[in-house]
Parts: structure tokens; C-alpha cells; sequence
């Protein structure tokens, strides 16, 4: 007599299997990971994908509309061209006015030659698009000195996209550090931190912002301004990090692993990072990407106000600063698209983060 196996039960899926599922099933939050996929890449190999150095100015096209890219000329197919602009006197105002020239095609060409730039610390002068020499090409237009907007945004991205996740890594680390340390201790210790998170946070992000910006000195190297903002926003946004996190580490210091490791002679501090933070790690995850759109915005309010990055470095908010004359705006509205890359990127965050919370959401039976 043969007997019948009993059917295999399935494996229970992990628990990541069961994040990422969750996790699909946000398209919007789908679509925001992949479009900061996007954006960092643009950052990575901007200097590549950018036409010209951020610093090459154009004297005979300044506020330069933005070429559009053509395949029909007279009729007939031909391969992507733009036409190229002359600049003419208004013979009633005598302004200068730029007029495209369609008589004389410039072909697009792949992998050209130009301005030099260091990328991983190689020299190359190879750059994904341009046009013949003698001619310019700006997809999004040029400012006051006829400098590239399209350059201009792509390395700019890299300030924007970076200031974000350096400030967000040491925000972290002293949030982390002083929230456990005010949640393992308690009293004087838990008291004398919570009463300084507390002063912190009963400011104004923007007014302290910039008054800690001033401090800043205005002849400093550009690279020594830049990492003087990211301490500035640093300081400011580890407040709240760490007021949460010691509300997370009261409730855990009393469970089974937290009281082995004690048992066992672990250091205080090594509980805290080893043993207790660990299973913070999704909270801290989706607490990050929710806090990347502060820094991103702080970055931009710096600059556009004149106390963030300064020439010859570039950023979205820098870049933002030329736009805020409402005549100039009027006349030159292009001026306004690295105003779109922050939108993007600060909405493409929040989605992602709301993608990420619900993710790590062990409740959900989704």
C-alpha cells in the first residue's frame, strides 16, 4: 500500500520580501525612487552630460532663449539641428533682441569636443552632445553673461543633491548619539539634552538658519562655503531626530537583548549602536529620506538669499537668485527652471518616503 505525500507548505515570505511588496504597490512612491535615480545620476556624470563648463560665458548671448531641437528643415528630413541666433538692435528702443537664424541649420552631434573637466579625478574634455565649432547650442537658454542654464543646473545638482545627504549623515549621527544617550541614562543626562533639543527647536528654522549662515566668512574658498552649510543645516536638524529616538530607545532598553548584552559586560555606548539602534533601522531609513527635502530647501533658501553657495560654484538655489526680479522673470522666464529640478526633487523625496513608511509598516496586511 502506497501512501500519498502530504503537500509541502509553502515558505513564509521574509520580511523584506514582504517590505518590497508593500512597497510596489505605491506607484507614486515607485515613481519617485526612479525619478531620484535620475536626478543623482544627472548629478554623478554632469559634468559629461553638461555642453559647456559652468564658468565659459558667451558675450554675444546673453539671455539667450532656449533653442529647440528641429528634424524638418524646408521641408525635407534631416537628422536633429537647431538654428542659431543673431543679436539685433530694436530699431525704436535700440535693445538688443535675440533672432533665430533659419536659414542656417546647425547639426547636433554625439560625443564632441570642448570645455575640459575632471571627472574621478581624470581630465577629459569628451562631452555627450554639441555642435560644431564656431556655433553654440543652450537647450534651456543662458543668463546675464551668456552662460549655459543647462550646464549651470546639471552641475549645480550635484551642491543641491549632496548638501542633502551629508547634512541628513551628520544630523543623524549626533541625533542618534545624543537621543540614545538621553533614552539609556535618564535623569540629569536625559534632562539637560531634552532641555537643549527643546531651545533648539522653539526657533524658526529660517531665522536661524541665517543667522548661523553669517557666521560663515565671506572670503572663504567656495568648497570651505559649501561645507559650512552643510554644518550649519547639521546643526539645526538633529533636534527632532534625537527627541524620537530616545522615546524609541526608553522603550527598548528593557527588553531580553538589551538585558543579555548587559549581563555580558557590553559597554554602555556599544548597546546603544550595536543593539539598540540596529532595530531602529527602518525608522531611521524613512526618517531620512522624509528629512532630505529640509536640507535640500534650506541649501536653496541660502543661496537664493545670498548667504549659501557663492559663484564660482553653482547651485538649483544660487541659480534661482537671478530670477527674482519680476522684470527680469517677465522677460526671461527660463530663468525659473532649476526652480522645477527643486520641485522634482522635493516631491520625488516625499513620495519616496511615504513609499518607504508604508513599507516598513509591520502592521499593514497588505
Amino acid at each position: 500500500m502506497t501512501t500519498v505525500p502530504a503537500p509541502s507548505t509553502p515558505a513564509a515570505p521574509s520580511p523584506w520580501a514582504m517590505a518590497w511588496r508593500r512597497y510596489r504597490k505605491s506607484r507614486l512612491g515607485v515613481i519617485g525612487g526612479w525619478l531620484l535615480l535620475f536626478l543623482y545620476g544627472l548629478a554623478l556624470f554632469s559634468p559629461f552630460l553638461a555642453p559647456y563648463a559652468i564658468t565659459t560665458q558667451h558675450e554675444e548671448a546673453s539671455y539667450q532663449p532656449p533653442q529647440p531641437v528641429h528634424i524638418v528643415h524646408e521641408g525635407q528630413l534631416r537628422a536633429p539641428f537647431v538654428y542659431g541666433f543673431t543679436q539685433k538692435r530694436d530699431p525704436v528702443t535700440f535693445a538688443r533682441k535675440n533672432v533665430e537664424d533659419r536659414e542656417n541649420p546647425v547639426p547636433i552631434r554625439l560625443f564632441v569636443r570642448g570645455d575640459e573637466y575632471r571627472f574621478l579625478g581624470i581630465r577629459s574634455n569628451l562631452h555627450l552632445f554639441g555642435v560644431p565649432e564656431g556655433n553654440n547650442f543652450f537647450p534651456l537658454g543662458t543668463d546675464q553673461l551668456g552662460r549655459d542654464l543647462l550646464s549651470r543646473t546639471l552641475v549645480g545638482a550635484q551642491v543641491s543633491l549632496t548638501v542633502g545627504v551629508i547634512g541628513v549623515l551628520i544630523s543623524f549621527a549626533i541625533g542618534i548619539v545624543l537621543g540614545g544617550v538621553s533614552g539609556y541614562y535618564g535623569g540629569w543626562t536625559d534632562n539637560l539634552i531634552q532641555r537643549t533639543v527643546e531651545v533648539l527647536l522653539s526657533f524658526p528654522r529660517l531665522p536661524i538658519l541665517l543667522a548661523l549662515s553669517t557666521l560663515i566668512p565671506a572670503k572663504w574658498p567656495s568648497t570651505w562655503v559649501y561645507l559650512g552649510i552643510v554644518a550649519v543645516l547639521a546643526l539645526i536638524g538633529w533636534a527632532g531626530l534625537a527627541r524620537v529616538v530616545r522615546g524609541q530607545v526608553l522603550a527598548a532598553r528593557g527588553v531580553e537583548y538589551v538585558t543579555a548584552a548587559q549581563a555580558i559586560g557590553a559597554r554602555d555606548l556599544r548597546v546603544i549602536l550595536r543593539h539598540i539602534t540596529p532595530n531602529l533601522s527602518s525608522f531611521l531609513l524613512v526618517t531620512a529620506t522624509l528629512a532630505l527635502p529640509g536640507y535640500i530647501l534650506g541649501e536653496s533658501a541660502l543661496s537664493f538669499l545670498g548667504l549659501g553657495i557663492k559663484e564660482p560654484m553653482t547651485s538649483w538655489g544660487l541659480l534661482l537668485k537671478d530670477a527674482q526680479n519680476f522684470q527680469t522673470l517677465r522677460l526671461y522666464p527660463w530663468l525659473l527652471i532649476p526652480g522645477l529640478f527643486i520641485f522634482l526633487a522635493v516631491l520625488a523625496f516625499n513620495f519616496f518616503g511615504d513609499a518607504l513608511r508604508d513599507a516598513a509598516d509591520t502592521q499593514s496586511r497588505g
